[in-house]
């Protein structure tokens, strides 16, 4: 499944938490890359991820606990 991971909501973003997130939940989970992303999405910028769809119940959530917003591309 292809997510756009739109914006962080969050009033203090964890940096280190998101970019863990995004480690953890995508299929090319590279901690450099991910951090990467993390810098591109508090920017302001949209980030497309992949998740494997087995684990897309528990990416979403993670993802909203983190106040990412998401839109589900595939």
């Amino acid at each position: 499944m292809k997510l756009n991971l739109l914006s962080c909501d969050a009033q203090r973003p964890d940096k280190r938490a998101i970019a863990n997130c995004i480690t953890e939940i995508s299929v090319n989970g590279n901690a450099s890359l991910s951090n990467e992303l993390t810098d591109i999405l508090l920017e302001g910028d949209a980030v497309d991820i992949e998740v494997d769809d087995k684990n897309s119940g528990s990416a979403l959530r993670a993802l909203r606990k983190l106040d990412i917003d998401y839109e589900i591309l595939d």
